[in-house]
């Protein structure tokens, strides 16, 4: 991947930002720390990978900014130019783009979605974000992140860094389909036993099997003659039930005969009843007539009576609304005369007692004179406490200081013997201490060991489970092909069957082929089903088994956190032990000193002289709270005479108002009786007498009226009777006729009746001609019944037996072909083994490991002999012996490692003890070797180099040396990128991208 441009906007601390890469080869980024060189760098593996140094996206984006957004150019080794563009808004989605340059220009090639997109990018540069920052990419910080490592974990970095982690879990999946295999074996091994002691079960089976076919014979024979002689009778006893029928509904017939009669004779002699109440109202005619014609004169007078009674009505209540008014008005007038009577009467009555208060005024102008004296009494007490009352403040708060610290002190005091007595008690402990953290750490470690074996219990558990669910799903879908086999037996039972399968129908000799065919695979079925039922329960009493297991294991680890909460307060208790017996040294010497100081109150000397003074001072002035109080006192009894003086001042208001409203008052008594003496001259008095006159012209007689309408009640019935004879003359001769046809109706049903009489003669007679056998039937059917039973009986014990056999033969085959699954699982279980070892540390990953290792090492060694003018050459060691091995050679237990040796003039040695140098040179040199050989790995050309800050640990020299070793393998990169912040150092190279910071954010200027 070589750079051709790159361009910022709200990026980290650069709001807007170009940068050209085309024509640069060597480059120095420089700047001062926290100008924003290394966020240059960022922007790439952003755009690129989208990853940064920022924990949050949102971090990204300048500050102030919505939207942060990054365009990187980049050229692949085979001439082809790509454009990553990547924008993140604040609190948004970030939006990735990937164009390919085409001779018109920029094309997209973005895929669907943001993770496809990412995935293309890397299909393209073939370098993930780890490989890239592992190779490319020497960060600020982290050149030396591999070598600061221990020996011991070197080797797994390293691993990392290739990408050995895979094996890992190649390694895991093997032993876990090892662990399946094996445990398969072992089911396998379970079954094969229980179906061989089954499988002895076959001969006595096929003897039970001859025995009850030979009886199922005997008695199909005879259930033959039965079921012929029960035939016979049936049909002899099936024509007497006919007839039987026919004599019954015949029964029916005259029964509805002889009711359909009855209700005609009923309906007749009711009807002949109507006819003659009907003939007697006929014969009343003129009677009614005469009485409905005098009925009608009553109602007439009655509604001329009713015209005069709603008028006299309005006009009665015209009469009442007009009285109530008038009444209204006179009583307002009274009330009014009342009231002002009533407030004459309060006037005159205040007028008085408002004299007899001002008769006392001059006594209360004595006591207003003695409450001014009193008053300016109280004024210079007041004036002389405000003078003592901060003293008095500043006082009790110079008491309370004294007293908090002396409180203070002696509660230091008993602080420090209750510590005192607390690290004594703890120094007599020490041994019982060491004594509880060696009993707490054996109890710990075999709860360890128990939570292992808990942990194995629960992972064969769910294995049990999940294999109790592939049984159940089997067992379902045998149990319905058993209930369609079950249907289509049904099926063919029935007569003229057809094929389930072609729909035609089954001549006798392809019936019995398909039922027998239908019956074997039923029975196959059956045995399949019980094998699952059999698996199903071994295994419900297996997983019983490890869940009584389980809870007792988890009982006994209920105490792990308590131990490992005590294991720590011990240790706590055991490690403050040493530090507690200096304490208690120095808190002797403490407690000491503060009882001499409480003895001596030599405490707050200041506060406690200046409480003297201010005790002096308070004397002099000579202020007495006592005096105060009476003063005040005072004042309150006198204070009396300034509120009677108010009040009698407004008393005197009040009586010049009341001899004003005095003669108001009587005047408009005056005014209201002189408006009730001419009550009788009012308009509406007048409109009464009109309304009076009106009522007497009407001339409603009330008396007249009443017997008017007592007259028509009494004549009402007249018009009911009129009415009846109406209707009865219109529905008399409808009567007639429907009496002629009730008198035809019945003639008929006798006849009819005769008829039916003579048939049931006839069938009772061919009755009595044929015997009744129902006895004898009863008695066949109740022994075929018996016979049938004992046949079901026979023949569902033949069909178990003959199932038992069928999955007998089932079991045999399952047995074989158990036997063999039995060999591929155990053949499973090695293999998956031998896997688990290949995969494992010191298989395939130690061996690519060791062929890597002398790359590194020749490719380290080459860049360091240019850093160090020959001086330095590296070395890696992947195993040494074991400790107290020594002089014992040949038993000698080899560790895995991976120290690195450095050879110079004085000899070899440790990575570790060099400085910060010479281990920059030999960092560098690794890392650059490292890179190359994972950009290798990774299929891609390391075409790019960013080394960032990794002259600050350099002197001249070596600075020097690693610039001159960049020179000399710039041909080797088509761009190297440095970065520094040393101002002496810039002027080594001749390309040099400036960055510097303003308010604005981060600048950058190209000088070539």
């Amino acid at each position: 991947m070589i750079p051709v441009q790159l361009a910022l906007k709200n990026f980290l601390s650069y709001s807007e930002a170009n940068l050209d890469f085309r024509g640069l080869h060597t480059v120095c980024i420089c700047g001062s720390n926290g100008a924003g060189k290394s966020s240059l760098l960022e922007a790439i593996t952003w755009a690129i990978w989208g990853q940064s140094r920022a924990g949050i996206e949102d971090d990204v984006i300048h500050a102030g900014a919505k939207e942060a957004r990054v365009n990187f150019t980049f050229q692949m080794s085979l001439m082809q130019t790509y454009r990553v563009i990547r924008s993140h808004p604040r609190g948004g989605t970030s939006v990735l783009e990937l164009q390919v340059e085409t001779p018109d220009g920029f094309r997209a090639i973005t895929a669907k979605g943001l993770r496809a997109t990412q995935e293309l990018i890397l299909q393209h540069i073939k370098l993930d974000y780890d490989t890239f920052v592992n190779s490319a990419y020497l960060r600020q910080g982290r050149a030396d992140e591999f070598m600061v490592k221990r020996p011991s974990d070197r080797k797994q970095i390293l691993a990392e860094l290739l990408k050995l982690n895979q094996y890992d879990d190649l390694e895991e999946s093997s032993k876990d389909l090892s662990r399946h295999f094996k445990i398969r074996a072992e089911e396998s091994s379970r079954l094969l036993a229980e179906m061989k002691e089954r499988l002895q079960e076959r001969e006595e089976i096929s003897q039970q099997k001859q025995d009850l076919a030979q009886e199922l014979n005997q008695l199909q024979q005879l259930q033959e003659l039965d079921q012929t002689k029960l035939q016979n009778l049936l049909v002899i006893q099936h024509q007497r039930k006919t007839w039987e029928e026919q004599l019954e509904f015949v029964y029916k017939q005259h029964q509805g005969l002889f009711h359909d009669k009855e209700r005609l004779k009923k309906e007749k002699s009711s009807l002949q009843i109507q006819l003659d109440q009907m003939e007697e109202i006929l014969q009343q005619k003129t009677e009614i007539e005469v009485g409905y014609s005098q009925y009608q004169q009553l109602q007439s007078q009655e509604e001329v009576l009713a015209a005069k009674f709603e008028n006299f009505t309005h006009w009665q209540e015209l009469k009442q609304q007009k009285q109530q008014e008038l009444d209204q008005d006179f009583k307002v007038l009274e009330q009014e005369l009342q009231e002002a009577r009533a407030t004459l009467n309060i006037l005159t009555q205040k007028e008085q007692e408002i004299g007899k208060i001002l008769a006392k005024i001059g006594e209360v102008e004595t006591a207003f004179a003695k409450l001014n004296s009193a008053r300016k009494n109280l004024a210079e007490l007041d004036q002389l406490q405000m003078q003592v009352s901060p003293l008095l403040r500043k006082r009790i708060n110079l008491q309370t200081q004294i007293d908090r610290e002396q409180a203070s002190l002696a509660a230091r005091l008993e602080l420090l013997e209750l510590t005192q007595d607390d690290l004594k008690s703890c120094q007599e402990n020490q041994h019982q201490l060491q004594q509880s953290v060696t009993e707490v750490a054996m109890q710990i470690e075999g709860i360890e060991k128990k939570r292992v074996y808990l942990q194995r219990v629960q992972e064969k558990g769910q294995e049990r489970r999940n294999f109790i669910e592939r049984l159940q799903a089997q067992q379902l879908e045998y149990e319905g092909l058993l209930e369609k086999l079950e249907q289509k037996l049904q099926m063919l039972q029935t007569p003229n069957a057809i094929c389930p399968l072609c729909e035609y129908p089954l001549d006798e000799h392809h019936w019995n082929r398909v039922i027998d065919k239908t019956k074997e695979e039923y029975r196959d079925t059956e045995g399949q089903l019980w094998v699952v039922r059999e698996q199903i329960a071994f295994s419900d009493r297996e997983i019983q088994v490890l869940r009584q297991e389980y809870r007792e294991v988890s009982q006994q680890l209920i105490h792990y956190d308590y131990l490992l909460e005590r294991r720590g307060q011990l240790a706590a208790k055991l490690e403050n032990n040493s530090y507690n017996k200096q304490r208690l040294q120095e808190i002797s010497q403490g407690r000491e000193d503060l009882k001499q100081l409480v003895q001596s109150k030599g405490y707050l000397p200041k506060q406690q002289q200046e409480l003297q003074e201010l005790d002096t001072y308070l004397q002099k002035l000579n202020y007495d709270e006592q005096k105060h109080i009476l003063a005040r006192n005072e004042v309150e009894i006198w204070r009396w005479s300034e509120v009677r003086l108010s009040q009698m001042k407004d008393n005197l208001k009040q009586k010049a108002e009341i001899q004003v409203r005095k003669p108001e008052i009587q005047e408009q008594i005056v005014k209201l009786e002189s408006s009730i003496n001419q009550y009788h001259n009012s308009p509406i008095y007048q409109e009464m007498q009109h309304i009076k006159k009106q009522i007497n012209d009407i001339g409603y007689d009330g008396e007249k009226h009443q017997k008017t309408r007592l007259y028509l009640r009494k004549a009402q019935c007249w018009q009911l009777r009129y009415q009846q004879l109406i209707t009865v003359t219109g529905q008399y001769p409808e009567l007639q006729d429907r009496l002629q046809e009730l008198t035809a109706s019945l003639s008929f049903r006798l006849s009819e009746e005769q008829r039916l009489i003579e048939q049931v003669n006839q069938i009772q007679e061919q009755l009595a001609n044929t015997a009744d056998h129902l006895d004898q039937i009863q008695v066949l059917e109740e022994q075929t019944a018996i016979r049938r039973k004992e046949l079901d009986k026979k023949i569902a014990q033949l069909g178990s037996l003959e199932q038992m056999a069928m999955q007998l033969e089932a079991l045999q085959k399952q047995y074989e072909e158990q036997q063999q699954q039995l060999q591929e699982y155990c053949r499973q279980n090695r293999i998956y083994q031998e896997l688990a070892q290949a995969f494992g540390k010191n298989g395939i990953q130690t061996l690519m490991i060791e062929n890597i290792l002398p790359q590194l090492e020749a490719g380290a060694n080459q860049l360091l002999s240019r850093l160090s003018a020959n001086q330095l050459h590296v070395q890696f060691v992947t195993q040494k012996a074991g400790r107290g091995s020594r002089g014992k050679k040949k038993t000698a237990k080899l560790i895995e490692t991976l120290d690195i040796l450095i050879a110079d003039a004085r000899g070899t040695r440790a990575y570790e003890t060099y400085s910060g140098g010479e281990a920059f040179r030999i960092n560098f040199a690794i890392r650059l070797a490292l890179a190359k050989l994972l950009a290798q790995r990774a299929g891609a050309a390391l075409q790019l180099l960013i080394v960032d800050e990794g002259f600050g640990t350099q002197d001249k020299e070596g600075c020097d040396r690693l610039i001159s070793a960049i020179n000399t393998i710039a041909p080797d990169f088509a761009c190297i990128l440095t970065v520094t912040h040393m101002p002496h150092l810039k002027e080594a190279f001749q390309v040099r991208i400036e960055v510097n910071k303003n308010q604005q954010g981060s600048q950058l200027s190209l000088l070539i």
